[in-house]
């Protein structure tokens, strides 16, 4: 997949920070293929050296002038990425928070036996490390802005084999309304975006996960899977001044599949 084309540059002049790229299947790659087709300039993380092959290629299709390691369990590493777009741009306009992450051994189990050090490292990167993104674009977002996180039904629905993820989930989404509410008067904004199912390398740790895909593929209304550019064009609209009034919201992109029982 490449950069599409567009003649309508609706983000144009806006810069943006993109976290969670893997590879060319992950919903932040969705994402910032389309920021940048709307024009936005982005800045791009990667997890680690490992993921440095795979999201460098990536990065240079986007054309992005900031690409830099980020593990956010890491101390200082988030900071320093922060740091660094101040250097370089000064100001931001949007943020897309695209990661989670539990111990093997904690999404596996029960969350009633979750013990401690696998419950905290879980909320650590899939729901801290969003609050601490918020609090470092806050000052660069001089004009307003927006910050969306990923997240999915398993919070609000028990899904088999989501267990401690749609605790994290869960507390997620309560923390973009509250983030929602004290950030509005700053004329920042902030969305959790709820993909249906995708075949992700994060999806990926989930046991019996092709089962899921497939009921979902069933049962949602569109009777179709959700794709990457699905969520990246709803996503970068959101982005857009058109959309200034919209916060605080869970966006479901999922082919009405949340809606059926």
């Amino acid at each position: 997949m490449t950069i599409p084309t567009v003649k309508a540059k609706l983000l144009e002049g806006k810069r943006g920070l993109i976290v969670g790229i893997a590879n060319e299947n992950s919903i932040a790659w969705g994402c910032a293929r389309a920021f940048r087709a709307f024009g936005a300039e982005l800045a791009v993380t990667y997890l680690n050296e490992k993921a440095r092959p795979y999201v460098e290629p990536l990065a240079r299709q986007l054309e992005a002038p900031i690409v830099l390691p980020l593990d956010v369990a890491v101390p200082g590493q988030l900071e320093h990425v922060f740091e660094q777009i101040a250097e370089t741009w000064g100001e931001l306009d949007f943020v897309v928070h695209s990661i989670a992450f539990a111990p093997r051994d904690t999404l596996a189990g029960r969350v009633t036996d979750a013990p401690l050090e696998g419950f905290l490292k879980t909320m650590e990167v899939s729901c801290w490390s969003f609050i601490r993104m918020a609090q470092l674009a806050e000052p660069l977002m001089k004009n307003g802005g927006t910050l969306f996180t990923m997240t999915y039904y398993g919070s609000q629905m028990v899904v088999e084999n989501y267990n401690i993820m749609g605790v994290a989930k869960a507390a997620l989404e309560s923390a973009v309304r509250y983030m929602a509410a004290e950030l509005g008067p700053k004329g920042i904004r902030v969305h959790a975006i709820s993909p249906g199912p995708l075949a992700t390398r994060a999806a990926s740790g989930i046991p019996e996960f092709d089962a899921l895909l497939e009921k979902a593929k069933r049962k949602a209304p569109a009777r179709e899977l959700v794709a990457i550019d699905d969520v990246g064009a709803a996503t970068a609209f959101l982005a857009h001044d058109a959309a200034r009034l919209i916060t605080g919201q869970v966006l479901y992109i999922d082919g009405g599949y949340h809606i059926v029982d």
